[in-house]
């Protein structure tokens, strides 16, 4: 569930040339009533209405280059932060400052949204190895002072007061303390010291209060995703996690302008043939399902957003869904319903999420390219995204050795078998994947192939 900004990458005039010809007006995210103006504008309720969306030239050159790529390459993606030399750019590539530079060149003077990630915690991923940080589990004044802070410094500057800068605060962080702690089958020594430690929490605290002082910036805190957060006992809790992290090393929940679900995951936005409630409780008890109150992404983004409001976030807290690797298209994809011989039968035949287990994040076989990005698709909703850049590795099916401080995950094999996490499943991971945020040709295809709605 992974990305990073790629490394090694040519020269950011090459890559510039090589994608002026998608910059097109697809990368605008339009609503019926959306206007743009030329004029700096006061914070708005959803920074994507009536925006144009920043389309990353070093994303949308690998995109073109590929046999049929140019049908998407004009599309936004975010731009990972994912170490601190990521900043200035790391291996070659574009930093902060050119990504921004780019962004105003782009805006033609329009309202342009950014997106950013801001993904490099103390301990990062502590519950997986694919894209472990390079920031040790107590390394929290070296995050605030080398990493947010710089950050913020940027972001600040008057030179970009008229971009709408969207940050995806620090990916998978928050929902492993409330899932992989404590003594459950699928806690981690490594999650149990970012718990006790309490930098995840304070780390997150920082950068929303930081971020959220620049008033053109609109904090989106990660909310992991349905398959993840989505039973009883996690979703009050991981409401609980967000609220507490919102409040923490000066923060807010002011500070939070919205949450983003399914980041760089594979998660439906729908299920079409089934619900939560088809066949009486009998759904709910399918090994799928397997006793979750929710069965796709769009269900629970717009429930989890009534309950954060509860819990003290703004009424007008919005919703981003990431929508780039959740299509499920191809031929594999079900027409109907699944035949009622069994609870099993009907909801494995007629699912759209075609994985082994909701549990399955990396690299997964048969995905696709799902919703294009669109401002204001349903209620609660501000965005659809490509959160995660299309064709950028989760991880590597492989160790290989590297200086970014990424491991090698088993999740990441499509040899291994099982883990208390995926349900004791196989892995369900394409062959030969390069290291997490590396170009993956044969996955970008794949896609592709499997886009729905079809390219």
């Amino acid at each position: 569930m992974r990305s990073a900004i790629a490394r090694g990458m040519p020269g950011t005039g090459l890559l510039r040339a090589l994608a002026a010809a998608a910059l097109t007006s697809a990368s605008v995210l339009t609503v019926a009533a959306g206007t743009t103006s030329a004029t700096p504008a006061p914070r708005v309720d959803n920074p994507y209405a009536g925006a144009r969306v920043y389309v990353s030239p070093e994303w949308s050159a690998k995109a073109a280059a590929e046999p049929g790529g140019s049908r998407i390459a004009d599309q936004p993606t975010g731009v990972w932060l994912d170490r601190i030399a990521a900043i200035e750019g790391a291996g070659g590539g574009m930093g902060l400052r050119d990504h921004l530079d780019e962004a105003v060149s782009q805006s033609g003077g329009e309202p342009t949204v950014i997106q950013l990630v801001i993904y490099d915690l103390p301990g990062r991923d502590c519950a997986a190895l694919a894209s472990n940080g390079e920031l040790g589990p107590d390394d929290l004044p070296r995050y605030k002072s080398e990493f947010i802070d710089p950050i913020a410094e940027i972001l600040a500057d008057p030179a970009y007061a008229d971009l709408r800068i969207v940050t995806v605060t620090e990916i998978d962080s928050l929902p492993n303390l409330v899932t992989n702690t404590g003594g459950r089958p699928t806690a981690t020594p490594r999650c149990d010291v970012m718990k006790a430690n309490g930098n995840y929490v304070r780390g997150v605290g920082y950068a929303l209060g930081r971020l959220g002082a620049i008033e053109n910036v609109y904090n989106y805190v990660d909310a992991a995703h349905h398959g993840w957060i989505g039973w009883d006992d996690n979703f009050g809790a991981a409401v609980d996690q967000f609220a507490e992290a919102a409040r923490a090393e000066g923060a807010t929940p002011a500070d939070v302008h919205g949450f983003i679900t399914n980041t760089a995951n594979y998660s439906v936005l729908r299920e079409p043939y089934f619900t939560v409630d088809g066949l009486g409780d009998p759904v709910r008890q399918s090994r799928w399902v397997d006793w979750n109150r929710y069965v796709d992404e769009l269900s629970f983004a717009q429930a989890f957003r009534q309950r954060l409001v509860r819990a003290g976030f703004d009424q007008g807290v919005g919703m981003l869904i990431d929508t780039s690797r959740n299509g499920w298209g191809g031929s594999a994809r079900p027409t109907g319903p699944g035949p009622q011989t069994s609870v099993d039968a009907y909801v494995d035949g007629g699912r759209v999420d075609r994985r082994i287990h909701i549990g399955n994040w990396c690299n997964q076989s048969g995905a696709g390219l799902g919703e294009r990005p669109t401002a204001v698709p349903a209620s609660g909703v501000d965005a659809y995204v490509w959160m995660k850049p299309p064709g950028e590795s989760d991880g590597a099916s492989q160790e290989i050795p590297n200086d970014e401080g990424k491991g090698f995950d088993e999740m990441c094999d499509p040899a291994y078998q099982c883990n208390p996490r995926n349900g004791d499943n196989p892995s369900g991971a394409l062959a030969n994947s390069p290291l997490s945020g590396h170009w993956f040709s044969a996955q970008f295809q794949e896609l592709m192939r499997n886009a729905y709605p079809p390219l």
